[in-house]
């Protein structure tokens, strides 16, 4: 059973997505809170393995609020909402720790299904989406950023060419399409980019392309 934690300052979208999650015997909503403060002290005391958690509340919001829940409780996985697709605040909580966005108007099955590939701890951001979000929201020109961010210089050639068509928007079957590759490959490549990054998951990796220069607002497809 996934347990979740839901946080949203309006008591019908609460009562909302209780109602879709709740009557699913996979799910248990252990909590429900009204900001960003309740979300991480609620969170301390019931551990939920996922808190789907709106970005824009007060008190704290949704991003200072995944933040800290990174920071203590890396365990529980966040899964961001907003009212908006195209939000920057979402980027903001991507890079917080959030392993995934929705927007509001996404259907039931959407919202269940995003919190299943949350709590096994991949990224539930559909590919396009995010670099859309993220070539929007990140302006970096490289010559302007502390060394720091840059590309690994351990990069293969082959990871950095992985890592630039993931930040462009492709998945994993589109990626061994492109470099007549098996997806285990390209998943094992992946995994080595992450590492050699620093970063936890897909969200991360986009950002931090966009971030070192790799590419640049407009050069993704879709």
């Amino acid at each position: 059973m996934i347990r979740v934690l839901i946080a949203d300052d309006q008591p019908l979208v609460r009562r909302g997505l209780a109602l879709i999650l709740g009557p699913d015997p996979e799910f248990e909503v252990v909590g429900e809170a009204e900001d960003g403060a309740r979300a991480v002290a609620l969170a301390r005391q019931v551990r939920p393995d996922v808190v789907v958690m709106d970005i824009r509340m007060p008190v704290l919001d949704g991003v200072k609020a995944t933040e800290e829940l990174a920071r203590t409780l890396p365990e529980t996985r966040v899964l961001a909402l907003s009212t908006f697709d195209m939000d920057e605040y979402v980027v903001a909580a991507l890079r917080a720790g959030a392993y995934g966005f929705l927007p509001k108007d996404i259907s039931p099955e959407e919202l269940i299904a995003a919190v299943r590939t949350v709590h096994t701890g991949e990224a539930a951001v559909a590919p396009r989406l995010l670099t859309r979000l993220i070539s929007t929201y990140v302006r970096t020109p490289v010559r302007s950023r502390p060394a720091a961010t840059a590309a690994p210089a351990d990069l293969t050639p082959r990871e950095r060419e992985i890592w630039q068509l993931i930040a462009v928007g492709l998945d994993n079957a589109e990626i061994a399409r492109e470099l007549d590759i098996s997806v285990s490959t390209v998943k094992n490549h992946i995994t080595g980019i992450f590492g050699k990054l620093g970063v936890r998951d897909r969200a991360q990796a986009v950002i931090a392309a966009y971030e070192s220069g790799l590419v640049e607002a407009g050069s993704g497809s879709g």
